[in-house]
């Protein structure tokens, strides 16, 4: 078993980030400076083709330990970011960009699908070998309730699976955005924990009826679907519920007001 290494560590605005590998797992750790023990710890999935640090990931990340004291943990998925790509995942970006330019829309489900199943069947364990460690970690321990934080695409076609089998998740935020295939769907229906999900109402590539009974699929007593108008890429949103996560996870709002 792999242990965890700090690689990097910076401060500022009230937030310390710790960048760290597990084996071939690269990841960071953001955290409040004025400490955080046993506080909630939000996992955060990133989107297919970018990594664990990106703007909106960022923002996110630095929201939930400003405003409610989380800790916030995201990791690179198999072949995104820091982590070095293999044959099969430059042969599949390769053959999805030539069948988006084509306009071969079936095909690009088909790619899409099969190495979007693939990425899971690699970073589900990986999501649960790093909460393992950080569970080793003195100031989470494993009294800090968890929640996932997801993200839209890739965050969520990871998140789901990874909901749907860890018993430590006690919250989850997904997001639409990508093809929904039956063994989603499946993983779906195991899902009981309160869930808030994110619907790009226009997206160009997603079919919205299947997004819906994706959501449909959820066997959650408690369930939000949040749509707001916008595209795969260039959407805002408006009229989230902000405090899903701290209410689930039991964190006050500790902004100034």
């Amino acid at each position: 078993m792999h242990s965890l290494r700090f690689t990097l560590e910076t401060s500022s605005h009230g937030v310390v980030e710790c960048d760290f590998t597990l084996g071939e797992v690269t990841g960071v750790l953001w955290s409040p400076t004025s400490g955080s023990e046993h506080a909630p710890l939000v996992l955060m999935g990133h989107g297919g083709g970018l990594h664990k640090k990106t703007p909106e990931l960022l923002a996110r990340a630095r929201h939930y330990v400003t405003t409610h004291g989380f800790t916030v943990a995201a990791i690179d998925a198999p072949g995104h970011g820091d982590r070095p790509r293999t044959v099969e995942d430059e042969q599949v970006r390769a053959d999805l960009k030539q069948a988006m330019a084509a306009g071969e829309t079936q095909r690009v489900e088909s790619i899409t699908v099969r190495y979007g199943t693939a990425l899971a069947q690699r970073a589900v364990p990986e999501w649960q070998a790093t909460l393992d460690a950080l569970q080793q970690l003195p100031e989470i321990g494993t009294e800090a309730p968890i929640g996932y934080g997801g993200g839209i695409t890739l965050g969520t076609g990871i998140g789901i699976p990874l909901t749907a089998i860890e018993p430590r998740i006690t919250a989850a935020i997904f997001g639409g955005g990508f093809v929904v295939h039956e063994a989603l769907i499946e993983a779906a229906r195991r899902i009981t924990v309160p869930v808030q999900f994110l619907l790009p109402w226009d997206d160009e590539h997603v079919d919205r009826q299947s997004a819906l009974a994706l959501f449909d699929a959820f066997s959650s007593k408690e369930k939000t679907l949040h749509a707001n108008p916008g595209d795969h890429r260039n959407i805002r949103w408006y009229g989230l519920d902000n405090g899903f996560l701290a209410r689930h996870l039991g964190r006050v709002d500790t902004s100034p007001a």
